[in-house]
């Protein structure tokens, strides 16, 4: 899973997806235009996976950037932390799904991953730079109460609040069905049909055919969208 979009000047962004561990979580890599640096979003298991890929790539990271903070969007972040000396950025709604994540190891019956410490909060309508890279964060609770949505040129990382054809659970811990429906509509949607959505499980989408098409928005989501 990879791509590339437009991106300032002298070249492109370029996305590459690692598709880690046994909930098949995608992480993502972005790469500014023109240059070497990188952030790594949601990196969710097997380190060494994505170790490998930025090496491989020639990719230098600079920040780990996480949509949510459940178990399997967060056992890589320890170890790449480590690895890189980079700083961990997570809402601070969700410092306690990060705590309880032991548990909710134990719960699913999956190895216990390293917990890490966050470095900085992130906050709606923050912009985020690194390297050539600009990212605005779009609080988008209903999945966990601090989920959020990365925008950066026609993309989206949402987590796991919008699929193909799909939307996030809200049957786990901080999920609220309603506020989900709501980030979507009022947020999500607000976005041009072309924008990329790259989610967290699962094949990459669009704005504009979750809109026509996601079975889970209903017949009236270009209006709500309005």
């Amino acid at each position: 899973m990879s791509g590339q979009a437009g991106g300032g000047q002298g070249g492109r962004t370029e996305v590459i997806g690692v598709v880690v561990g046994l909930f098949q979580e995608n992480t993502f890599l972005v790469r500014e235009p023109a240059g070497t640096h990188a952030v790594v979003i949601d990196p969710g298991d097997e380190p060494e996976k994505i170790v490998r890929t930025l090496t491989s790539n020639g990719w230098e990271p600079l920040a780990i950037l996480n949509t949510h903070g459940h178990l399997d969007h967060i056992g890589a972040v320890q170890e790449l932390k480590e690895r890189y000396g980079i700083p961990f950025l997570l809402h601070e709604a969700d410092e306690p799904l990060l705590r309880a994540t032991p548990d909710h190891a134990r719960f699913f019956g999956v190895p216990v991953p390293r917990v890490p410490e966050v470095d900085r909060y992130l906050n709606d309508g923050d912009l985020l730079r690194f390297g050539r890279l600009e990212f605005r964060v779009h609080h988008t609770p209903g999945h966990t109460p601090g989920g959020v949505s990365f925008h950066i040129d026609e993309r989206l990382f949402a987590g796991d609040t919008l699929f193909f054809d799909s939307i996030g659970r809200t049957d786990l811990p901080g999920g609220d069905h309603d506020t989900l429906l709501r980030s979507i509509r009022e947020r999500l949607l607000s976005f041009p049909d072309e924008t990329v959505v790259h989610s967290g499980h699962g094949p990459d989408t669009t704005i504009g055919r979750e809109r026509k098409s996601n079975p889970y928005l209903g017949t009236d989501a270009s209006a709500d969208s309005q």
